[in-house]
């Protein structure tokens, strides 16, 4: 099959030629054809499967048969976040380069008014973060009246940021006849649930098994201990000559002190995550790009948004609490039928997070050690000992009829 195959208006294919693009992937195949029937469509697949072209293609191929008016916004986008936003407003301008279709973009962490003035001028599609839009709804600066198509993108992550209220909002003011399209790595029982409530009679596409790591990424999992961590990732990447690597944090202070230690051993690196500008998010994203920049060091707010060719390498300085954000993350690696290789750093007390990722895939990721950065098996050992012992002496007291330390401390605070 090829993209000839759908009937696409030549505008579009040759900018498909110009991506090089041999022949659509199976979400492709099976969105497509549906959407341009004006199917509403709940898909889920992989990231790095060609989900963006998927809705995007036709998306614009309606329009144009449609003969868009400017002056109105047909289509709505949106996503979780800034960066994802990005990508996807880069792929409808490049998709529709050779068209008159017009497409704006509007997020949050920058001023509004350029974005004010792009939309009065005229669009006719917005991609969106769910904030940003509720900004510009709330001081009249956008009109929804003539959506005919919406689009969620990356819907499990909207509902795990939180933004389940927003989008309740944001459907509201929108027109009740329309098209609407979810898009998802994955399908949670909350996806469902908000998908009854959207969609009307959809049809569904799900290419692979729900919560599947990609075949072509390689696993490596080594126990180290928690303040060797950042040693051991500067070694890696030194010793084994690595030139563009992502490296997940859990947290943002985390991020921040790793991307400073690391580049002190010599290792370039730039954090990105929520608290930074959007400037400099955008600058650190580019610098990593164009190899200015060796390691990138990120929180789960960017997995979704971060889409970089040839990226072969993701470390796992912290596993996540969410073990669907550990195939998001490894997901990042590995696109477009490339192969990739994540590492995962796991120290005494993180065997529990490891175990929720093992059970959420359905195999086991064997645990290994790196010569020279042995874990310290006293410091384990020390660890399950305070563990047991305080459990015993919380049994013996409640055997003895006295109150452990903890139900003493919990009783006074109750009185005060």
């Amino acid at each position: 099959m090829t993209f000839s195959s759908f009937s696409l208006d030549p505008a579009l294919l040759k900018a498909i030629t110009e991506s090089a693009y041999d022949e659509p992937t199976e979400i492709q195949k099976q969105s497509i054809p549906l959407i341009i029937a004006k199917h509403d469509v709940m898909a889920r697949a992989q990231t790095g499967t060609g989900k963006t072209a998927a809705f995007a293609l036709p998306i614009l191929q309606k329009l144009l048969l449609a003969q868009p008016c400017k002056q109105k916004l047909r289509v709505l986008v949106l996503t979780p976040t800034r960066e994802l936003a990005q990508q996807v407003y880069k792929s409808f301008c490049h998709y529709g380069q050779f068209t008159s279709v017009t497409t704006r973009i509007a997020y949050g962490g920058v001023s509004t008014k350029k974005q004010i003035t792009e939309l009065k001028a005229g669009a006719d599609i917005l991609i969106a973060t769910p904030g940003r839009l509720l900004d510009l709804l709330s001081t009249g600066s956008v009109n929804l009246s003539e959506i005919d198509t919406l689009v969620f993108d990356e819907a499990d992550r909207m509902l795990d940021m939180g933004f389940k209220d927003e989008i309740a909002r944001i459907t509201r003011v929108l027109p009740r006849t329309k098209q609407t399209l979810l898009f998802s790595a994955t399908f949670a029982e909350e996806i469902y649930k908000m998908s009854k409530n959207i969609l009307i009679d959809p049809k569904l596409v799900e290419i692979d098994e729900n919560n599947k790591a990609a075949d072509d990424v390689e696993q490596l999992v080594f126990s180290v201990d928690a303040d060797r961590k950042r040693e051991l990732t500067s070694f890696l990447i030194g010793s084994r000559n690595w030139q563009q690597v992502l490296v997940f944090t859990r947290t943002k202070q985390c991020a921040d002190e790793l991307a400073k230690e690391m580049t002190k051993d010599g290792v370039k690196s730039l954090a990105i995550h929520g608290d930074k500008s959007q400037g400099a998010r955008d600058k650190a994203l580019l610098e990593f790009k164009q190899g200015k920049v060796r390691a990138l060091i990120a929180t789960d707010v960017a997995a979704r948004g971060i889409d970089i060719k040839g990226l072969s390498h993701v470390i796992n300085y912290e596993l996540p609490y969410n073990a669907e954000d550990y195939v998001h993350r490894i997901g990042r690696t590995a696109r477009a039928g490339n192969s990739g290789l994540a590492v995962s750093l796991v120290s005494v007390g993180e065997e529990w997070l490891l175990t929720a990722i093992e059970e959420l895939l359905d195999i086991r990721l064997l645990q290994q050690w790196l010569p020279g950065y042995e874990p310290d098996l006293t410091k384990s050992a020390n660890s399950n000992k305070k563990t047991v012992n305080k459990k015993n002496a919380r049994k013996n007291a409640l055997s003895k009829g006295e109150p452990s330390k903890n139900l003493r401390r919990n009783t006074r605070n109750r009185r005060k």
